[in-house]
C-alpha cells in the first residue's frame, strides 16, 4: 500500500460502490435501496442506530449475507460473494464487534491461521516463519504487541490489534470495522485512533460502523447515517455536528446532555461498610471500601477501568462473594456469602456490564430472557407451571415501552444487535422494580437516541424513589447524571463530589493524585 493523502483532498480513485442493497429478514427490512461507496485513503463512518442495518450491510458486503438485490463493485469490477473467503481473496478484512480468536492459541498462530507458512519437508506449521511475519507486521503498523502471547492472556484492546493484524497478513487493502469501540476503554479507544491514522496514511480504506457521534467526528472522512434500513444521507465531517448528526440518525431533535431536576434524597437503601473483595487471581481488588446510596438519588462511581469496579459491582450483585464487609440493603444486612438470588430478593436490580455473560441467555427467547428471574413467581408461573401467553404480552410491552427492535416475545435473543439486546436487559432489570438498581456501563453499545432514553429513565427512576448505583467508564455520563460523584482508585474510594464538578475536579483523583480520606 502506497501513502496517500486525504481522499478528500484528492483525486483518489473509488474502490468499493455498492448499490441499490437490500435484504429482507423474516421480521425485518434490514436494508432497503442502500447506496454506499469508498475512495482509497479514506476512514468512511456508517453511522445509525441500534438496528439501522449497518452490520447486515457489511455482512452483505463481507459475503456472509447474500442481498436480496443491488449490485457491488469493487475496483470498478462487479464481484459476488459465496463466502467471507471470497472477500478476503478480493481484499476485505472484517473485525467483528465479538472477535473471532481461538483463547487457548498465541497471537501468532491466530494470525497465519489457514494461511500458515510451512516447513520446507511437510505441510507443518513453521512457527518461527509465523512470528517472524507477525512481528514485521507489528513493527512496520506500530503495534506493541508480543507474537508469543496467548489470546486469553491479553486485554481486549490488544485482541483487537490481533484481529486487524489478520486482516493485514491476508493483504486486505479494505478494512470494516464494526463498533471497534464497543469493549474498549477510553484510553484503548485513542490508541485504536492512532493505529487507524497510520493505516489511512499507508493508503488503506476504512469502513468504521459507529453509533458514537464523538467518535465518527473525531476519525471519519465522511459520515453516511442508516435510519431504519434506509441510507439517509452522506455527509463530510468538515461542517458536521453531533447535534445535526443526531438528527440525521432519529429523524427528531435528541437531547444530548442529561436534563434533570434537583435529587431529593431519602433514607439510606444501600449501605456498605468496610467491603472487601478478591478477584479471580485471589488479589484484593476492593480495599474496605464504605459508600451509601440513598433512596431518590444516582451516585456514580467514576474511575479508570481496572481500579476495582467490577469487582464491587459483583459482590453488591451476588456474582461474587466478599471476604469481609458489610451490605445493608433496605435496613436489612445481607449474609456474608449471599447469592445473586438471595441478592434479588434483597431488592437489588443489577444492570450488567457484560450482557452476554450475565444478563442474557442467547439461545432463549425474548419473553424467556425477560422473565429469567421471576420464573419462579406469578403471574409468570404457577405450580411450576409457565403462562407462556402472559410471558408474551409482558415482553411485549417491554419491547414497546423501551423501543427495542428486530423482533418479537418468541424471537431468539442472540438475533438482536448488541444495543438492542442491552435495551433488552435494562427492560428487565428496571421491570422489576427493585429498591436498588446497580448500573454498570447501561448504555454500552447503545446509540444516541437509546442513550437519551435511558438517561431519561433513570432519572424517572431516581424521581420515584429509587436508589440508583452508576458505575461508568463513560466520565461524562457520571458527571451528567450522578447527584454525588465518588472516585474509585486501587480498590478505595479516594473523594466524593457534588453534582457540578468537572472533569478537571476529579481527573487527577482518577490517575491517583491528591487523595482524599471520604467518609
Amino acid at each position: 500500500m502506497r501513502a496517500v493523502e486525504s481522499p478528500l483532498m484528492s483525486d483518489a480513485p473509488t474502490v468499493l460502490e455498492m448499490r441499490g442493497i437490500t435484504k429482507q429478514f423474516p421480521s425485518v427490512l434490514a436494508n432497503d435501496d442502500v447506496s454506499f461507496d469508498l475512495v482509497r485513503g479514506e476512514v468512511h463512518a456508517l453511522l445509525g442506530e441500534n438496528g439501522a442495518g449497518k452490520s447486515t450491510l457489511m455482512n452483505i458486503l463481507y459475503g456472509l449475507y447474500k442481498p436480496d438485490a443491488g449490485e457491488i463493485r469493487i475496483g470498478g469490477k462487479p464481484v459476488s460473494f459465496g463466502s467471507a473467503k471470497d472477500a478476503i481473496a478480493s481484499g476485505l478484512g472484517m473485525v467483528h464487534q465479538h472477535f473471532m480468536l481461538i483463547p487457548v492459541m498465541t497471537v501468532a498462530e491466530n494470525i497465519v491461521l489457514a494461511s500458515e507458512p510451512t516447513q520446507a519437508a511437510g505441510a507443518l506449521l513453521d512457527y518461527n516463519a509465523a512470528r517472524a511475519q507477525v512481528r514485521d507486521l507489528a513493527l512496520q503498523f506500530g503495534f506493541g504487541i508480543d507474537p508469543d502471547a496467548k489470546i486469553e492472556d491479553i486485554s481486549v484492546g490488544q485482541q483487537q490489534r490481533v484481529e486487524i493484524l489478520k486482516a493485514l497478513y491476508r493483504r486486505a487493502d479494505i478494512l470494516i470495522l464494526d463498533e471497534p469501540t464497543a469493549v474498549l476503554t477510553p484510553q484503548e479507544a485513542s490508541e485504536l485512533f492512532s493505529i487507524l491514522r497510520n493505516l489511512q496514511r499507508e493508503g488503506m480504506s476504512i469502513i468504521f460502523i459507529s453509533h458514537k457521534l464523538n467518535e465518527v467526528l473525531e476519525i471519519a472522512d465522511r459520515i453516511t447515517v442508516l435510519r431504519r434500513g434506509r441510507a439517509i444521507d452522506t455527509v463530510p465531517r468538515e461542517g458536521a455536528t453531533e447535534e445535526g448528526l443526531a438528527r440525521l440518525m432519529v429523524g427528531r431533535e435528541v437531547l444530548l446532555r442529561v436534563d434533570k431536576p434537583p435529587a431529593t434524597p431519602g433514607e439510606v437503601v444501600l449501605e456498605l461498610d468496610d467491603v472487601h473483595v478478591r478477584d479471580d487471581r485471589e488479589l484484593e481488588k476492593v480495599r474496605g471500601v464504605s459508600l451509601q446510596v440513598r433512596a431518590g438519588e444516582i451516585v456514580g462511581i467514576a474511575g479508570v477501568d481496572g481500579n476495582g469496579q467490577t469487582e464491587l459491582v459483583e459482590a453488591i450483585s451476588g456474582l461474587r462473594k466478599r471476604e469481609s464487609g458489610r451490605i445493608v440493603i433496605g435496613g436489612r444486612e445481607t449474609a456474608l456469602h449471599a447469592g445473586v438470588r438471595s441478592m434479588l430478593e434483597s431488592g437489588v436490580g443489577h444492570i450488567p456490564e457484560d450482557r452476554h455473560r450475565y444478563g442474557l441467555v442467547l439461545d432463549f427467547t425474548l419473553a424467556e430472557n425477560a422473565a429469567l428471574h421471576d420464573f419462579r413467581y406469578r403471574p409468570d408461573s404457577r405450580f411450576g407451571w409457565l403462562f407462556p401467553r402472559v410471558l408474551a404480552a409482558r415482553t411485549q410491552r417491554l419491547l414497546k415501552e423501551f423501543d427495542v427492535r428486530g423482533g418479537n416475545p418468541q424471537t431468539k435473543a442472540r438475533t438482536l444487535s448488541g444495543g438492542n439486546q442491552q435495551k433488552l436487559v435494562a427492560a428487565r432489570e428496571v421491570d422489576r422494580d427493585p429498591r436498588v438498581l446497580i448500573a454498570a456501563q447501561p448504555t454500552r453499545g447503545l446509540d444516541v437516541g437509546a442513550i437519551e432514553y435511558l438517561h431519561r429513565r433513570l432519572v424517572e427512576e431516581r424521581d420515584r424513589g429509587r436508589a440508583i448505583l452508576l458505575i461508568s467508564l463513560e466520565l461524562e455520563e457520571v458527571l451528567s447524571l450522578s447527584d454525588r460523584i465518588l472516585v474509585m482508585y486501587e480498590g478505595e474510594i479516594v473523594a466524593e463530589h457534588a453534582f457540578g464538578t468537572t472533569e478537571e475536579d476529579i481527573g487527577v483523583e482518577m490517575l491517583g493524585g491528591q487523595r482524599e480520606a471520604v467518609a
